[in-house]
């Protein structure tokens, strides 16, 4: 599969989001782990994560021991796989999403979650999402401690805006590697995030780039001229969709969530889709 950078690591260009697996609706664990298999053998070599993509208040970072596992079992060699896990946001239990950017509460999250990876330091640890009750600048200030302790080998930041992403640049020392925002033909609102991504150098990696897990499948009939492109070549309207975002910059590195083995595979085939201008033009407009 086609390499794009993080930070100073080659990744694939499409990688797979673990976050299906592990909230509402989620599979029995060997399918998920038959998921996580199928991406590796398809050349996938960035996992998404994070500690907060569980059901139950008792399972903080499900997700990141059932990948954990799944790299483990792998018959392959999954060194050069690398993990991305994010600390900042909470699930109680009750379906809700609660936020804590403690300085010391992200520290403490960040040593929990290399536990659970069983890992010395995370390949990239980002700070999930902006806390309203910590100054954006002091839980940036601990990303840049553990980063200087070397618990996590680069740092990132998620749902951030151009501000947010100057200023975790500068705390950081001009370390930030990558940002992940919400992006897909329904969410556009980020498409400025991911041009001032591409201008410093950042890998930008939009998170639901289908749309969100109960929109994915409908991807076709919600965007015509998606369906239409994917029509004429014979592919699907999810691979046109992740081809259009990789062609809007090299930084774009999508993400797209999966609970099965299929999705997946249909998913990678995106990265060999070279989409011509009169096709991109359709689909920014559309």
């Amino acid at each position: 599969m086609k390499q794009r950078k993080i930070g100073d690591r080659s990744v694939s260009a499409i990688g797979l989001g673990g976050m299906p697996m592990s909230i509402e609706g989620r599979p029995e664990r060997k399918r998920s782990i038959d998921t996580v298999h199928a991406a590796l053998d398809a050349g996938v070599t960035l996992i998404d994560t994070a500690d907060a993509y569980q059901l139950e208040a008792a399972e903080v970072g499900h997700n990141e021991e059932l990948i954990a596992e799944a790299l483990r079992s792998h018959s392959g060699d999954t060194s050069g796989v690398l993990v991305a896990t994010k600390g900042g946001h909470l699930r109680p239990g009750d379906g809700s999403w609660t936020l804590n950017g403690r300085p010391e509460y992200l520290k403490e999250a960040a040593k929990a979650s290399a536990r659970r990876l069983g890992v010395d330091a995370i390949g990239l640890y980002q700070f999930h999402r902006p806390d309203p009750q910590v100054d954006y600048a002091d839980s940036i200030g601990a990303i840049r401690d553990l980063l200087d302790e070397g618990l996590i080998q680069m740092a990132g930041i998620s749902n951030a805006d151009v501000a947010q992403i100057n200023l975790a640049n500068e705390i950081l020392g001009g370390r930030l590697v990558s940002v992940q925002n919400q992006f897909s033909p329904a969410f556009r609102s980020s498409l400025s995030e991911l041009e001032h991504t591409a201008s410093l150098g950042l890998a930008f990696l939009p998170w639901s780039p289908l749309g969100g897990i109960k929109k994915a499948g409908e991807l076709g009939g919600e965007h015509e001229a998606f369906q239409l492109v994917a029509d004429a070549r014979g592919v699907s309207p999810q691979q046109i969709t992740l081809a259009w975002e990789l062609a809007l910059s090299p930084s774009v590195i999508p993400i797209p969530g999966a609970s099965r083995p299929t999705s997946i595979e249909d998913s990678v085939l995106a990265a060999d889709i070279e989409l011509t201008t009169e096709e991109l033009e359709a689909l920014m407009a559309s």
